[in-house]
């Protein structure tokens, strides 16, 4: 870390007219952040407001709530400001020409990787969650400092920075400023950052005559082998870049929190965020292939890295210069998230870093999770997507029952859509050509794809009858996907196991019998039974997952009614339960793959 000393008041005297955000963290103990814009108004009375939601996480998710209070000083006086709606403010005594200086304080202690948290372990932050923007000059350079006090670094020998964004390192009177160059103020909500005591790596990617660095920071308690997570990661970054034959950033960050069990990701321009089990991380001793935990860290980092050539290069159309004010819909969110789910398991296999069993066993995966979702009879994969700003983000019990996961089955329709289009053009065509094509037609600027433009690049491939019928019966109509047929035509056997799930119902695990979800039409939902029923009696004796197995089975054999006793709220409940005969299908794959998996990239 270079620090340099603070610069002279006539250095600062020449970004004086220039927006300037300066963000303290004083207060970390309280989670709270200060922040401080500098502006010269340009008009009467002005406004500001904070975006609402941020790219790559489809939900209003209300960032102004976390905002206390908006003051400003004008000549030394010192006014409220006035708000006009849940995140806008406006500055009525202000006029063009002044010079203002607004205060506010931000509480930040949400874990996820969606917002801000602040403490004496990390200060973590999006932008979007922190900068006000002033309404008329939302893409006018400013300049932005992070102000890190003594207190918080004194806990913090060998505090870092983690952020995509380029920046000096000042020491102050007070502690340590990381000052970033001007930045069109909207553009700032695209580039997280993490300060704290972080472990660190650094691998470069070769890219024709030049190498793009790479940098990650694992902060939180672990005992992670992280020289193995660095060559792994390495592998999958340079097969994309073989793949893909160029890239959208110069360089790349990765900063990552481990905990107990948090998992998540989010995409930004050159940067990912994510946050996973400590569990996840490579171990000492770990084998190979790698175990199932850290196989999912794996595939985390491949996905949030694939993001910045599909979502933040390729986009829905509609996410094309949008102002992340109010939701933008979209039914193609199964094209972004589910071609990804898709291609980063399959760049694990092909980097090196998984065998054929393991990948087999994460295709048998998310067939398995599809087809024990009722909800795939009720809503197509575009109508998942459609819905993903009321649904997705806000699941609950019913959530299975009446959906479906872009995420999962677009995967699998990325694999069915794969699949076809290689028996279509004997092995010359396939999914990754038409995700390359429309990278190339970016250009490495922001191009957005709508349904009618995937259509022209595949129907040429398929046929357009035969795009039509896919598209009507798998995308925006319930049909089953034909997995089967097609991954047999590539020397792909699909074994089928039938398992018996009590009842069609899923109890929490531990003593309590708690109700975690019931299946449509299952016999518990025949008896009355619901959701966070609480069993503690069948036929008489106390309720153990043991005993609700073993008379499951036998009534099977007896076709006897089982009589079971459940609270509801406070209240002791007594249900019947008709002999149950619900079985679910698992499926495993086996078999070579043929011409889906013996390829290269080297086309």
């Amino acid at each position: 870390m270079t620090i340099q000393s603070a610069p002279t008041d006539n250095q600062h005297a020449l970004l004086a007219n220039t927006p300037h955000y300066q963000i303290s963290f004083e207060r970390f103990n309280e989670h709270l952040a200060d922040i401080c814009f500098d502006f010269v108004a340009t008009t009467h009375a002005p406004t500001l407001s904070m975006v609402t939601w941020l790219a790559g996480s489809y939900l209003i998710r209300e960032f102004s709530k976390n905002i206390t209070a908006v003051d400003y000083q004008l000549d030394g006086t010192t006014h409220r400001s006035e708000k006009l709606n849940k995140n806008t403010f406006k500055l009525s005594h202000v006029k063009a020409g002044d010079r203002v200086r607004v205060r506010y304080e931000v509480y930040c202690r949400d874990l996820s990787v969606r917002t801000a948290f602040v403490d004496q372990t990390r200060l973590f932050g999006n932008f979007s969650s922190l900068l006000l923007l002033l309404d008329d000059a939302k893409h006018t350079p400013a300049t932005l400092t992070l102000s890190v006090p003594m207190q918080f670094l004194a806990q913090h020998p060998n505090c870092q920075i983690a952020c995509g964004l380029q920046h000096e390192t000042v020491q102050s009177k007070t502690g340590i400023e990381y000052r970033f160059a001007a930045l069109a103020a909207f553009d700032y909500l695209d580039y997280p950052f993490e300060i704290g005591t972080q472990d660190t790596f650094e691998f470069v990617v070769n890219h024709q005559q030049k190498t793009l660095p790479h940098r990650f920071f694992l902060t939180g308690r672990h005992h992670g082998q992280l020289t193995r997570l660095q060559s792994d990661l390495q592998k999958i970054c340079q097969t994309y870049l073989d793949w893909l034959g160029d890239a959208p950033f110069g360089h790349y960050t990765f900063m990552a929190m481990v905990t107990n069990k948090d998992y998540g990701g989010l995409e930004h321009i050159n940067s990912t965020a994510l946050i996973s089990p400590r569990s996840d991380m490579p171990r000492i001793d770990e084998p190979m292939p790698p175990s199932d935990g850290y196989q999912r860290f794996l595939g985390l980092c491949s996905h949030e890295y694939f993001h910045a050539w599909w979502v933040k290069t390729v986009k829905p159309d509609v996410m094309i210069n949008n102002p992340l004010t109010h939701e933008s819909y979209t039914p193609l969110l199964w094209v972004f998230e589910g071609f990804t789910s898709y291609v980063d398991d399959l760049m694990l296999l092909v980097a090196g870093v998984i065998d054929k069993a393991s990948y087999f066993k994460l295709i048998s995966d998310q067939i398995n999770r599809y087809q024990q979702t009722d909800g795939k009879a009720y809503q197509s994969v575009a109508e998942s997507s459609f819905d993903a700003w009321i649904k997705f983000y806000r699941p609950d019990e019913n959530s299975t029952n009446q959906g479906i996961s872009y995420y999962n089955k677009g995967a699998l329709v990325a694999l069915l859509l794969d699949l076809m289009l290689l028996d279509k053009s004997s092995g010359n065509y396939r999914l990754l050509d038409v995700i390359k094509h429309c990278y190339q037609q970016s250009n490495n600027q922001p191009f957005g794809l709508t349904t009618e433009i995937l259509g022209d690049i595949i129907a040429p491939v398929l046929g357009r009858q035969t795009w039509q019928e896919f598209y009507e019966n798998y995308v925006i109509g319930t049909q089953p996907l034909p997995l089967e047929e097609y991954l047999g035509k590539f020397a792909i056997t699909v074994n089928h196991q039938e398992t018996s799930k009590p009842w069609g119902m899923s109890l929490s695990a531990g003593d309590q019998l708690t109700i975690t979800h019931i299946h449509r039409q299952s016999a518990a939902s025949q008896a009355g039974l619901a959701y966070n029923d609480t069993i503690i009696a069948i036929d008489g004796l106390k309720a153990t997952n043991q005993l609700l197995t073993l008379l499951n089975q036998q009534q099977s054999i007896t076709k006897q009614p089982v009589q079971i006793h459940a609270f509801r709220r406070d209240e002791l409940m007594t249900f019947e339960l008709p002999p149950d005969n619900t079985y679910h299908q698992t499926v495993s794959l086996s078999g070579d793959g043929g011409q889906w998996l013996s390829f290269c990239f080297d086309k």
